[in-house]
Order: structure tokens, then C-alpha cells, then sequence
């Protein structure tokens, strides 16, 4: 830059502020715009920040412990527990799902049982009603154990403190209300209630036995800290078959930071949206300030002013405008944070203050600048290109033609960092780039589409009716409406329907078409001995019924081809097959409802190596081919086993089904339990409970889980995630009502001039309000019509292809967006107009 345009800068800076003396007017709009879209992003941003730091900095008592190793279905052999107890204080916790029942068999339950020790926690406290040592209240006294509930299993079995329960074979007493446990987080979701007891009930309960389905967990206290983070190096140095999962402090909820950075960059992009829609209201607004500045501008060229100075007084004031836009949303965005956490801590047990958060607070004003400087950088080019005499003459800018090419770069280079800042902010760069490239794609198909109701409207036949042939013509005539209302309004409307029918059809789904398909009951944890007698039992119940049996192991992934899956870089799609443990089965035939897509099957009385059958989706997102080989870890054994061929699994059928279906060779003489699922389309509820009473009863310690009551559990989640991510989506739409608000308020000089000059002709009130009244629903109708197609696809190509579901057309959502469309251009363009039309004729007439 040379020091002779340093004064300009100066110059222009100075006449800038002057100008802003006169106050905001016309501005409000723009500053609600980028006000709202930038506190949605400083908002989500801090919030999950939050989340995230306050689970880091509280590992410790999250993890209960500074490491934790998780061994399924086995206890530690007595080389691995010495190698535990060298490294420090060590807990020991078992968990597993198992049925509660009353004493006389009238409630049963599925709980989230588990046992601790007498070193149990290491860090933080179990807080407990009454308030007393967990020894005290988990001891035997009686015949029977203490144990402490969930409020929600007290409430599922009628019962209070100091009543019994059955769990296996053992008599539990209710000795207190379980409030908190530290490490509930860190042990990721259950779909029941907790009942915590002691190890020494848990073994009285004969619960734990060959093939169960349990985790134990060893929690420690380092007596040397520092080596935290190398200790699962050396433990998997020392014991390659152990197969333990390795968890330290830093890392105490994975599961839970993963799924917030996900959800957070899903509501940063939906708040994205909205920052782009509110741009059209930038560009708008920054249109009207302009054409309302129409004489000082041709004041400042004709006493010699360059253009390249007076383009920079007006950016000036139109980024310290924004500035003042974007400060609002960080407020807003900044004590977001403190709000959520007093919520939050209901669900999650996080004891962190929230703070400020620099780092997603400068995330989202870089958004904000970025938005109002890319969307008002083309009015200014339309101002700079129109000369003196035009705008005395009180001839409005060309929007026809573009702007000179500097100006469209620097629109386009704006555009492109806003991109670029959001790629680069993103957890998963792919899917940023798909949102990104969609809503780019939406903003190109929406001036199709205002073009293409322009042209409708040009070619449309004469209609008699004057007020319709005068709104048909305000629809194509030069600086009509109709881009800025199909543009402000389209993309609000469409994320919504997409948002709509997404969860339509997943509720269609769980209570529908899914519950229709699913089996009754789960049958978990039985027995080789219980086998014959629990099919016997439920055939005697439901004797229409279709029992499926199938053996049951639990094991870990640990390789692919020889390589450590923990050093891989796995695709987020396919992670959840690698975190933890899976089941596992073995078949001779191909498993019912599954297809052969690559590969051969195993003959029935093959003897080879082990071979291994896999889920053909999981498999792709892996990267897997066949030939590879599989490494799993099955009962502290390694097994590393061929992919002989894909088959095609229809989960959503919620059957029997595995991402790994091995040869029968392969597990061969490997203790393990049985799986069973009973489906009957004729059993009543009331003999579904007495099928679960007799079951539970007869063999207290099989599992017995109703499918209809975890399909409830889905749905109530899927209603809070619905309503979280359509309060999100509201955002962008009253961006859009900002913007559509503003598009009106822009065009209502001329809409003054028409109104004017078509009383002065002899136009009536009513004839000039039906003929707005008119323009207004046809806008709101096709814009409503575009909303509807273009979510309906958005919605079937998620449902359909990404979720593997079958996707249907709710109407219900197509009258509600029509309705709702109708409702928000017709009311605010007609609460602008009704001003308009009272305006007194002389002075306007003057002016032309």
C-alpha cells in the first residue's frame, strides 16, 4: 500500500464515523441477522467446549481412578492382577444386565447391575439417600445384602427403601437411593436403571458363569502418575492376549466427547446456515442503506471524491455495524455456557463452572465478519459503477449487471474463507464439505427457481382481474420481490421439512413398521444346561411363537491384517464395530435374514483355518476385502481369522444379526452361552408379562428384555434429539423471517411510488391490498412448493440411503409447510404495506 492512500484510509474512516452519528435506522435487520447467527455459533461452540474440558479436567473422578483396564467375561489371571496391584490402588468393578423381581414374582425389571469393592470409588464420592459409608450400606445383614437403587427402578417396581428384591439367586435389600456414582459417565449409556451392590452379592447371585455377558473393571490409583500414558504400551508389551480395553483420565468418556463434537458440529453448521441466510439480509439492508444514501454519495463524487474513497466510507460503516452485530451474538454466545451447565447437570455429572471460552467465541465472530463482508461487498460494487448524474436523478443501481471484477473477487474470496473456516473446524472435514456444497447448491437452485416463477408470471395468459394482473405483473417486473422472498424464506423452509420427515419417518419406524418386525423378547445369558428348559418354557406360553437360538461370545477387535486397529485411522462411520466389545457367533448355514453380496459360505463340515463372514456395510466403511484377516481377542485368547465373504444385514429388523459370523471350527470347545429371541405377532401385552414372569422365575439368571420397553427408551431419546436439533433449524428459519422481513422493508420505496401513482389513477385501498394480498401467496406458495421438494429429497436421500430405512411422504408436513409459508409472507408483507398505503400522494409525487 503506498503512503498516499494512507491518508484516504484516514479520510474515509473519519467521514464514516461521522456519518454513524446519525444513528442505526434501517439497520436493525442487519443486525439481528448477524447477531443471531453468530451467537448460534458461539453458543453451540462454547457449550460443547464446555462439555469437553470439564470431562478432561475431571478424569480422575469420571474414570474413578487415573487408568482404567476392562476385561469381558474373565477375571484377570493372577500374572495380570499382580502386574495391576505393582502399578497402585486397585478397585475392582463388575457390571452386566440382569433381571430384579420381587419376592413373590408379581414385578420384575432389567437393571444395570453392578458390583463394587471395598476400595471402590478411588476419586470422587457415590452420593447416596440416606447419606452413609458404602461399605455400611452394601453389607450383609440378615440372610440378605444391601444394595442401592435408581429412583427409576424404585419407581418401575412400586417399591422403597428397606424393601427386598431377587437379582439371581440372591436376596437384595433396599438399603438407600442411589443420587450419583462418579464414574456413570465414563461407563457410557445404559437403557435401565442402576442397582448397585457388593462383589460378595454378586457371586452369592450365581449370575456370573460361563459365556455371561460381563465386564469387569480395574480402576487404579497410580502410585507414580506420570506414567499414566505409557502404561498401556508396556501392559499390551507384557500381555499380548490379554485383550483388555485401556481407558486413562484424559480420556475417561470418549464415547460421550466424540458424540458432543459431533452434535456440536452439526448445530455450528445448521447455525452456519443461518449466518448465510441472514447474509441475503446483509446484502438487503446494505441495498436500502445505500439507495437511501443515493444523494450524499453523488455529493462526495461531484465535489471529487474517488470512488475507491467513498466505496470505503460506506464499508466502513457497514463493518462497524456488523462489528456491533457480531458483539451481541458473542455476549449471547458467551453466557450461553453458564445457562446450559445449570441444565446440563441434571443429565451429566459434571461439578466444572463454565467460563468464558476464547477460542469458539473468536471461532464465531471470524464467521460473523466474514458473512457481513462477503454478502455487502456486490452492493457496494453496484453503488461504486453508478455516476453522479444518475443518482441526482434519483435512478436506483442496476442489480441487473455484475459489479466490476475486483469486487466479485473479494465477494468470492470471502465466500471461500467462510468455507474454509468451517471445513477446518470441523470434526468430520467430509461432511462439512456435503453441508457446505448442499447449501451452496440450494442458493443456485433458488434464483433458478425465482427466475422460473418470474417467467411463469411473464408468460402467464391476461387474467380480467385487475388487482391479480397487477400482482402477477409486481412478480416480474424489474427490482421485483421475488429473488429476495424465495431466497430469504426457501432455505429456512426446506431445512425444516428435511428435519421433519427425518424424524417422521424414524417415529414411523419405532412404532410402526420396526415394532411390527421386531422379536417380542430377547432371551440373554443361557446356559447350555437351561437351553431346552427355557425354550420349553416359552413354548409352553406361546406355542404359535418362533424361537431362534444361536451361540454367544463377546469379543474385541485388535487387528485388521496384522495391523493394531488403535494406530489406524478409521473413518467415524466405522468406529463403533472397533470401540469395545462385539458379538460374536459361529453357523454352519448363512444366518436367516442375511444375503450373500461377495464370497462363498463354508461347507457345513469344513475343518480348515477359522474363517470369518462380515457385515458387508461395516466392512466397506473398515476398508476391509476379502482375504483379509481379522484379529479378535475371545476369552484372553487371540484368534486371527480369514474374511471368506460380505453378506448384506438388515439391522433394522432388530433380530438376531452380527457384524461377525464365524466358522464352527473356530471357537471349538470355547466355553460360551446362548442368545434366543421369541417373535409372536398374537401375543397380548398381559402375555408377554406373564411369558417374562415365568422366564424370570424359572431361571433367575437368564435375561429377559422386552423389545417394545427399548424401543420406547429409543423413541423418548429420539423425541430430545428431534427437539434439540428443530430448535437449531428454528434458528435458520427466523433468520429467514429476519430476512424476509428486511427484502420487504428494502423494496418498500418503490412499492411507495406504485402505490401512489396507482391511487393517483384511481386504484382503491382494497383493490391495491388484494393486489399485494395476491402477489404475497403466490410467492409464499411457490416458495413453499421448492421447500417441499427440495427437503423431501434432502430427507429420502438421508433416511433411504444413509440410514438404510425405508423412506415414505408424510403430508401432514407438506399442509404445515404450505400453511406456514402462506402465514409468514402474506402477514409480513401486508403488515409493511398497510403503511404504504395511507402514504399522502403530493410528497411523493414531488420527488419523481
Amino acid at each position: 500500500m503506498t503512503a498516499a492512500k494512507l491518508p484516504r484510509f484516514s479520510i474515509a474512516l473519519k467521514l464514516a464515523l461521522r456519518e454513524l452519528r446519525g444513528g442505526l435506522s434501517g439497520f436493525y435487520i442487519f443486525l439481528a441477522c448477524i447477531a443471531l447467527g453468530t451467537g448460534a455459533i458461539a453458543a453451540v461452540n462454547s457449550v460443547s467446549r464446555g462439555i469437553t474440558d470439564a470431562i478432561a479436567s475431571q478424569g480422575q473422578t469420571l474414570l474413578a481412578g487415573d487408568i482404567r483396564f476392562e476385561l469381558n467375561n474373565r477375571l484377570a489371571n493372577d500374572q495380570e492382577r499382580a502386574f495391576l496391584e505393582s502399578l497402585g490402588q486397585v478397585a475392582l468393578s463388575t457390571g452386566l444386565r440382569s433381571m430384579a423381581r420381587m419376592p413373590d414374582g408379581s414385578q420384575q425389571a432389567l437393571v444395570e447391575a453392578k458390583a463394587v469393592d471395598g476400595a471402590y470409588p478411588l476419586y470422587g464420592t457415590v452420593e447416596t439417600e440416606p447419606k452413609a459409608p458404602l461399605k455400611d450400606l452394601l453389607a450383609s445383614a440378615n440372610g440378605s445384602f444391601g444394595a442401592l437403587a435408581a429412583p427409576l427402578l424404585l419407581e418401575r417396581l412400586n417399591v422403597k427403601v428397606g424393601d427386598e428384591l431377587l437379582l439371581g439367586s440372591v436376596r437384595l435389600r433396599i438399603s438407600g437411593i442411589l443420587v450419583t456414582e462418579p464414574d456413570a459417565l465414563s461407563e457410557g449409556f445404559g437403557f435401565a436403571p442402576r442397582l448397585l451392590l457388593s462383589q460378595e452379592a454378586l457371586q452369592a447371585s450365581g449370575l456370573i458363569q460361563t459365556g455371561s455377558l460381563v465386564e469387569h473393571a480395574y480402576k487404579i490409583k497410580l502410585n507414580d502418575p506420570s506414567i499414566r500414558n505409557t502404561l498401556g504400551a508396556r501392559a499390551n508389551r507384557e500381555f499380548p492376549a490379554a485383550g483388555w480395553s485401556i481407558r486413562t483420565a484424559d480420556r475417561a468418556a470418549p464415547s460421550l466427547t466424540e458424540n458432543v463434537d459431533r452434535f456440536s458440529q452439526f448445530l455450528t453448521l445448521v447455525g452456519l446456515t443461518a449466518l448465510i441466510v441472514g447474509g441475503v439480509g446483509v446484502a438487503n439492508a446494505v441495498r436500502a442503506f445505500l439507495d437511501s444514501k443515493r444523494t450524499s454519495i453523488a455529493t462526495f463524487k461531484c465535489l471529487g471524491a474517488p470512488a475507491f474513497v467513498v466505496t470505503l466510507i460506506y464499508l466502513f460503516q457497514i463493518m462497524l455495524i456488523g462489528s456491533l452485530g457480531v458483539m451481541i451474538g458473542l455476549a449471547l454466545g458467551a453466557v450461553a455456557p453458564f445457562a446450559a451447565f445449570g441444565f446440563l447437570r441434571e443429565f451429566l455429572p459434571i461439578s466444572a463452572d463454565a467460563t468464558l471460552y476464547p477460542g469458539a467465541l473468536a471461532l464465531a465472530a471470524a464467521f460473523g465478519l466474514l458473512t457481513t463482508f462477503a454478502f455487502a461487498v456486490l452492493p457496494l460494487g453496484h453503488a461504486r459503477e453508478v455516476p453522479a448524474t444518475a443518482l441526482f436523478r434519483e435512478q436506483s443501481f442496476d442489480q441487473t449487471r455484475l459489479p466490476s471484477w475486483p469486487y466479485l473477487l473479494a465477494a468470492a474470496v470471502a465466500l471461500g474463507g467462510l468455507a474454509a473456516l468451517a471445513i477446518f473446524a470441523a470434526d468430520d472435514r467430509r461432511i462439512a464439505v456435503i453441508f457446505l456444497a448442499a447449501v451452496a447448491g440450494a442458493f443456485v437452485l433458488l434464483r433458478l427457481v425465482a427466475a422460473a416463477i418470474s417467467a411463469l408470471a411473464r408468460r402467464s395468459p391476461r387474467v380480467n382481474s385487475p388487482a391479480l394482473r397487477l400482482a402477477i405483473g409486481n412478480i416480474h417486473r424489474p427490482g421485483a420481490l421475488t429473488p429476495s422472498v424465495v431466497l430469504s424464506l426457501g432455505l429456512g423452509l426446506a431445512l425444516l421439512v428435511t428435519l421433519a420427515l427425518i424424524d417422521g419417518n424414524l417415529r414411523r419406524q419405532l412404532t410402526g413398521a420396526m415394532t411390527q418386525n421386531a422379536p417380542n423378547f430377547f432371551f440373554v445369558d443361557i446356559q447350555s444346561n437351561e437351553k431346552e428348559g427355557v425354550v420349553e418354557t416359552v413354548k409352553r406360553l406361546a406355542p404359535d411363537g418362533k424361537i431362534v437360538q444361536v451361540p454367544m461370545l463377546r469379543g474385541r477387535i485388535l487387528a485388521f491384517n496384522g495391523q493394531d486397529v488403535a494406530r489406524m485411522n478409521v473413518p467415524p462411520a466405522g468406529r463403533w464395530v472397533l470401540r469395545g466389545d462385539r458379538g460374536l457367533t459361529y453357523t454352519q448355514n448363512l444366518p436367516e435374514g442375511s444375503s450373500l453380496v461377495e464370497g462363498t459360505w463354508w461347507d457345513k463340515d469344513y475343518s480348515g483355518e477359522p474363517l470369518v463372514s462380515f457385515s458387508e456395510e461395516e466392512g466397506r466403511e473398515l476398508g476391509l476385502k476379502l482375504g483379509d484377516t481379522v484379529t479378535v481377542n475371545v476369552l484372553g485368547r487371540n484368534i486371527t481369522a480369514k474374511i471368506a465373504n460380505f453378506r448384506k444385514v438388515e439391522w433394522r429388523s432388530l433380530s438376531i444379526n452380527f457384524v461377525m459370523v464365524f466358522s464352527p471350527n473356530t471357537f471349538k470347545g470355547a466355553p460360551h452361552a446362548w442368545l434366543a429371541t421369541l417373535m409372536d405377532s398374537t401375543a397380548t401385552p398381559a402375555k408377554e408379562g406373564e411369558i417374562l414372569r415365568a422366564v424370570t422365575t424359572a431361571y433367575p439368571t437368564v435375561t429377559t428384555v422386552r423389545v417394545k420397553d427399548a424401543l420406547d427408551i429409543a423413541s423418548q431419546l429420539l423425541g430430545q434429539l428431534a427437539t434439540a436439533i428443530r430448535a437449531a433449524a428454528a434458528v435458520a428459519l427466523v433468520a429467514s423471517v429476519l430476512v424476509l422481513a428486511g427484502a420487504l422493508a428494502s423494496g418498500n420505496r418503490a412499492r411507495t411510488h406504485d402505490a401512489v401513482i396507482l391511487k393517483t389513477l384511481g386504484g382503491t385501498r382494497s383493490m391495491l391490498m388484494r393486489a399485494f394480498s395476491y402477489e404475497y401467496m403466490i410467492l409464499g406458495f411457490a416458495t413453499a412448493v421448492f421447500a417441499l421438494v427440495a427437503g423431501g429429497i434432502s430427507a429420502w436421500f438421508v433416511v433411504s440411503r444413509i440410514m438404510k430405512m425405508p423412506a415414505t411422504f408424510l403430508p401432514d408436513v407438506a399442509i404445515m409447510t404450505v400453511i406456514g409459508a402462506l402465514v409468514l409472507t402474506v402477514g409480513i408483507g401486508l403488515a409493511g404495506t398497510w403503511r404504504i398505503l395511507g402514504q399522502k400522494a403530493a410528497p411523493v409525487l414531488r420527488e419523481l
